[in-house]
């Protein structure tokens, strides 16, 4: 699964060609969730609770860049690193 970003310990990835809706998942700890890119929900998985919150904050910043490789991913087109949150 590529890495897009990684932000206090917590991996950023997505998949190529994964299913609908567009969401991308968050790897901390050994914990995974699935978060939809347009809400910022999990919609599978679960992170620890100040995980979850970075998790939010970066993809709200980061929405259309992530709705972008969402859309190469579609294509099978390498993804764009991301900016962690500083």
């Amino acid at each position: 699964m590529p890495r897009i970003s990684v932000l206090f310990g917590i991996t950023i990835s997505m998949y190529w060609d994964d299913h609908p809706p567009p969401h991308f998942h968050a790897i901390c700890g050994g914990r995974e969730s699935k978060v939809a890119i347009e809400s910022l929900d999990v919609i599978a998985g679960s992170l620890p609770v100040a995980a979850h919150r970075r998790v939010r904050a970066w993809g709200g910043l980061h929405r259309v860049e992530l709705l972008a490789n969402w859309t190469r991913g579609m294509a099978h087109e390498p993804f764009e690193q991301i900016e962690p949150l500083s």
